[in-house]
């Protein structure tokens, strides 16, 4: 069993303790996770001590989520599967077409479908009922050819349309479920660099309240974006000593409003990391496992509820 390293900051101020001298105190609780990762070294879960609970047995994960039934359900470049947890026997499979070269995410969907992208000379997103037949399928417009760069971590939004981000075309696209664009994120706008600064947006995820967070790799910054496309919060590099953006791809937004990314560059040092809306730096993990995409599971001994806002 590997060990991770956590690094972990206090979270709060000391407060007094009653009939203690001044100056003397105690701390907040420790922050503690465990998670599911999703990388290129590992694709598992790690306890709270950064232990190894689980493990794919193989490498290269694009996507995947711990499902409520404690199955692990996860991308691969060429299949999606979805493992019993206890035996690691298949109960849902889905292979990638002939007609494209890989798969970009996967998601399980509320009415028990699989959503899945598909990048290539077809890029596409499908839902695949659980008998594997094809749902919902529509094209996607990721504006470029270079299937490894057209599209990352797609959603479905509680209204029935999907958030899917497109890295070269800078932009992520809210689709119909009829494949109609509705709404599209520009991240090239010029006061976050431009298009030189190569914000290509990985991951999108719609708040509650209307906000879309988008991790942008390469760029190495985390923004929100109101409905209206326009920068209403940002955090990057520029707000850390410890430079913890190399070029962050998965991401989380806890109940608790702090966020979880995923730096996948990272070699060494900080690979995931926890901040607050105040931009401060409350978690990390230094361990050897690099992380593409993340759920943090547990905190603290508590699970965390639902699936990641989306």
């Amino acid at each position: 069993m590997a060990l991770a390293r956590w690094v972990v900051i206090v979270v709060g101020i000391c407060v007094a303790v009653g009939g203690g001298p001044a100056g003397r105190g105690v701390l907040a609780e420790e922050i503690r996770h465990s998670l599911f990762i999703a990388g290129p070294n590992f694709t598992g879960i790690l306890d709270e001590e950064g232990q190894e609970t689980w493990n794919a047995g193989r490498t290269g994960a694009r996507d995947g989520f711990v499902l409520p039934s404690g199955n692990v359900l996860i991308a691969w470049t060429n299949e999606v599967i979805e493992y019993a947890a206890a035996d690691k026997s298949v109960a849902f499979r889905y292979p990638l077409s002939p007609e494209n070269s890989e798969i970009g995410t996967v998601e399980r969907l509320d009415n028990g479908n699989t959503l899945v992208t598909e990048l290539g000379k077809k890029p596409r997103l499908r839902e695949i009922d659980p008998a594997g037949k094809v749902a919902v399928e529509f094209p996607l417009l990721p504006e470029s050819d270079n299937a490894h760069m057209q599209t990352r971590m797609a959603r479905k939004l509680a209204g029935g349309t999907y958030l899917v981000p497109h890295l070269l075309a800078f932009k992520v696209k809210e689709y119909s479920a009829e494949g109609k664009v509705l709404r599209e994120f520009a991240t090239d706008k010029e006061e976050l660099g431009g298009r030189t600064a190569e914000n290509w947006p990985f991951t999108a995820i719609r708040l509650e309240g209307g906000r879309t967070l988008v991790n942008l790799t390469h760029g190495n910054k985390t923004v929100e974006l109101d409905a209206d496309g326009k920068v209403v919060w940002k955090i990057s590099n520029e707000d850390f000593a410890e430079k913890p953006f190399v070029d962050p791809c998965g991401g989380q937004r806890l109940p608790n409003g702090n966020t979880v990314i995923a730096s996948y560059g990272a070699q060494k040092g900080i690979k995931v990391f926890e901040v607050t809306p105040e931009k401060k730096l409350v978690w990390s993990y230094s361990g050897p496992f690099r992380a593409h995409e993340l759920q943090v599971l547990t905190t603290n001994g508590k699970r965390v509820p639902g699936k990641p806002l989306k």
